[in-house]
C-alpha cells in the first residue's frame, strides 16, 4: 500500500493551513499515491506483456474493420497492410496471427467496441498509446489517398472511445496528409511540390507560430513518437518501428521550417 503522497502531502497541508490544509494535503496525497500505484502496476514485466499482446491484436482487427468500413477493402489498403508487416518484421506466426485479426475486424458483426474496451482495460487508459494506435488507423484510412465518410466515421467512433474529440481526429488526418509529403516509397525526403504550408501542416501549427511555439511543437511531436517511451508504455518493438519513421518525418518537415526561419 503506497502512503508516501498522504504523508508528504498532509504534513504540508497541516504546517501550511492547520487541520483543514491537511485534510486537503491528505486528498492531493491519496491522489498521488493512486497515480504512483498505477504507474508501478503498468511497469510490470506482466502487465507490459499483457499490454504489447493487447496492442498489437487490436490494432490489426482495428485496421480490418476499418479497411472494410466503406464496403470493399482496397488492393491500397492491402498494400499499406503488407507495408506494415515488412516494416515491423513480423516473423510467419507473426503475419498469420496478423491476418487472422485484420480478416476478424472485416468481418461483419465485428464490435469495434469490445476490442477498444479491452484495450483501455489493459492499457489503463494512457493517451500515448491511444494517440499511437490512432496513427495506425489515421494511415491506412489515407493509404488509399481516398477517405470516404464511413472510414471516418470509424476513426470519429475509435477516438470517441478514448475521449477525444472530432477536431483531434481531423487535426491528425491534416498532420499525417502532410507528413506523409516527407515520405516516398524511396524513404524519407521531401517530395516534390511539397510547400512550407505542409511542413506547417505536418508539424501541427500555423505558419503565423512564433518561433518558440514551433520548436515547442516540434518536440511534443518528437516525444510522442520517441522508440524508449512508447517501448516502456507497451507499444511492441516491432510496431515501434513505424513510429520512429513518422518522427524522421516530422523532423525533415521541421527542417524546413527551420531552415526558412533562420532558427539554429
Amino acid at each position: 500500500m503506497m502512503i508516501y503522497g498522504k504523508l508528504v502531502a498532509g504534513a504540508i497541508g497541516l504546517a501550511v493551513g492547520g487541520p483543514v490544509g491537511l485534510i486537503l494535503g491528505l486528498f492531493v496525497g491519496h491522489a498521488f499515491d493512486r497515480g504512483l500505484a498505477g504507474t508501478a502496476q503498468f511497469g510490470s514485466p506482466e502487465q507490459i506483456a499483457r499490454i504489447k499482446k493487447t496492442f498489437f491484436e487490436t490494432t490489426f482487427s482495428l485496421l480490418g474493420h476499418l479497411a472494410k468500413a466503406d464496403g470493399r477493402i482496397s488492393q491500397q489498403e492491402i498494400d499499406h497492410t503488407e507495408m506494415l508487416f515488412n516494416q515491423m518484421g513480423l516473423d510467419a506466426a507473426q503475419r498469420e496471427r496478423a491476418i487472422e485479426l485484420f480478416r476478424e475486424g472485416a468481418a461483419e458483426g465485428f464490435d469495434p467496441q469490445l476490442a477498444v474496451q479491452g484495450f483501455l482495460e489493459a492499457s489503463g487508459r494512457q493517451p500515448q498509446m491511444q494517440h499511437t494506435l490512432l496513427l495506425f488507423l489515421v494511415s491506412l484510412a489515407l493509404s488509399d489517398h481516398e477517405l470516404h465518410q464511413a472510414e471516418r466515421e470509424v476513426l470519429y467512433q475509435v477516438a470517441d472511445m478514448f475521449g477525444m474529440g472530432r477536431g483531434a481526429v481531423d487535426q491528425l488526418l491534416r498532420m499525417a496528409q502532410a507528413q506523409g509529403q516527407f515520405h516516398g516509397q524511396s524513404g524519407v525526403g521531401v517530395q516534390p511540390g511539397t510547400s512550407l504550408d505542409d511542413a506547417y501542416a505536418a508539424l501541427g501549427v500555423e505558419s503565423s507560430v512564433s518561433d518558440k511555439d514551433l520548436k515547442r511543437a516540434y518536440r511534443k511531436l518528437m516525444s510522442e513518437n520517441h522508440p524508449d517511451k512508447l517501448i516502456a508504455r507497451g507499444v511492441p518493438e516491432d510496431m515501434v518501428k513505424v513510429a520512429t519513421e513518422k518522427s524522421q518525418e516530422i523532423q525533415s518537415a521541421y527542417e524546413m521550417v527551420r531552415k526558412d526561419r533562420g532558427i539554429r
